[in-house]
């Protein structure tokens, strides 16, 4: 998931700076807001809404953002934030200068909660029930609603169907087919997969997943529980040792050398049967002209499901904006509209979280639809702050055994590496 591993990245930064230093039915746009739990007439504040969003949102947002500020007599901004949004968005309100709205991805939910930057949302029962279940469940965080969802992404396996007819009902099925394919000169690669020499957590976790592995356990609720880390579990070590399988000196399926940066580009190319990827693909893979179908990423023969990460795109009301209640009327009656979520997915291709708006758009873009399935009985990526301290360690295990090194070591280093950070 490319967005994520971004975000990962980032995420290490910020959430494990966090760990150590923090204590303490569908509105219309056109106003119904007898739906919204918010009040009919919200306290102008400062009688403007300032929205923080990345450069592929801001141009999508700016004209539903600039109609709620006529309709309710307020000056509404939306405002490019391009570097290191989290922390950006952490230390403005800190400092009293973040905006009112910021957008971002599901995933900061724990951080941002911890150090007190963003409120619940008041969404009616209605409302809830007009997103995917697993979107809405991405952004719900100790029972509470903290972010109106508007997309969805998830790895999925897309399929050359000139070299591969018919989907592999296995990650056994597919690794032979691949070889198959490799040995009589037809492809370069058995399957795109970015491992690159650091690992990919969001692109193998299907894998990792069906293998036995996991990163948590799981709470009375079901949410994943930061006091059972299971990456060095039995579970997690037979996992790494199928990868190691799949690895270097195994299968030669998974190769250090993929990356983010080649993987799409080796498959759009036609030297490889099967890729990886998410959404964020499909422009270079259509732009490709060749034949292709998504599936879910299949599981082992005798595994578990191959579960994938799943990331939602959310808008946040900031606990510390100066104009709150115009920030929930915003992001409950105009963001929950299919106009607005249509409008973003126009501007980024990525499934939408709201139901209608998949709707709107399946018709010109079944991809997404295949994508969602794909994702259906996927795994939101933990939005715990602990979540920090699992991304850098596990990418060096998966990288480590992908080479040939020994499963067992691989997930004691990590799990002890973890350990350590969340210890301290």
């Amino acid at each position: 998931m490319r967005v994520h591993v971004a975000t990962a990245a980032v995420t290490v930064t910020v959430l494990a700076a966090a760990i150590t230093a923090c204590g303490g039915e569908t509105s219309t746009m056109a106003g119904s807001s007898a739906t919204s739990a918010t009040s009919a007439a919200p306290e102008r504040g400062t009688g403007k809404l300032v929205i923080w969003a990345d450069p592929s949102r801001t141009k999508a947002i700016k004209p539903f953002a600039d109609r709620f500020g006529a309709e309710y007599g307020v000056t509404a901004e939306v405002k490019e934030i391009s570097d290191n949004n989290q922390q950006t968005f952490v230390n403005a309100s800190q400092q009293g200068s973040g905006p009112d709205v910021m957008i971002g991805a599901h995933d900061w939910i724990g951080n941002l909660i911890q150090n007190g930057d963003i409120d619940p949302v008041h969404l009616t029962a209605a409302q809830k029930a007009s997103f995917s279940e697993i979107a809405l469940k991405a952004v719900t965080f100790d029972g509470q609603v903290y972010g109106v969802p508007y997309a969805v992404e998830n790895v999925a396996l897309i399929r050359n169907t000139r070299l591969a007819p018919e989907a592999p009902t296995s990650i056994e099925e597919l690794v032979s087919t691949g070889r198959k394919l490799k040995d009589d000169g037809k492809v370069k690669e058995i399957l795109c997969l970015p491992v690159t020499q650091f690992g990919d957590a969001v692109h193998i976790y299907p894998i990792f997943a069906s293998g036995g592995g996991a990163l948590f356990g799981t709470t009375a609720s079901g949410d994943p529980d930061p006091g059972q880390v299971l990456v060095g579990s039995k579970g997690s070590v037979a996992a790494f040792g199928k990868l190691r399988d799949l690895g270097e000196k195994g299968a030669g399926a998974l190769r250090t050398s993929l990356t983010n940066e080649n993987s799409v580009s080796t498959f759009a190319a036609g030297r490889c049967a099967f890729l990886v990827s998410g959404p964020w693909a499909m422009a270079d893979v259509k732009k490709s002209g060749l034949s292709y179908d998504i599936t879910a990423v299949p599981r082992f023969k005798s595994g578990k499901p191959a579960t994938p990460f799943v990331g939602v795109q959310s808008f946040f009301v900031a606990s510390k904006g100066k104009s709150k209640a115009l920030a929930q009327e915003f992001v409950t009656d105009y963001v929950t509209d299919p106009k607005v979520a249509r409008a973003l997915y126009e501007a980024d291709p990525r499934p939408p979280a709201l139901t209608a708006a998949l709707d709107m758009v399946k018709a010109t873009d079944p991809d997404a639809v295949k994508f969602m399935n794909a994702g259906r009985s996927g795994l939101p990526i933990p939005a715990i702050p602990e979540m920090a301290a699992i991304w850098v360690p596990f990418g060096i295990a998966e990288s480590t055994v992908v080479k040939g090194g020994d499963p067992a070591a691989a997930a004691a280093s990590v799990q002890k590496a973890i350990d350590n950070v969340l210890k301290n």
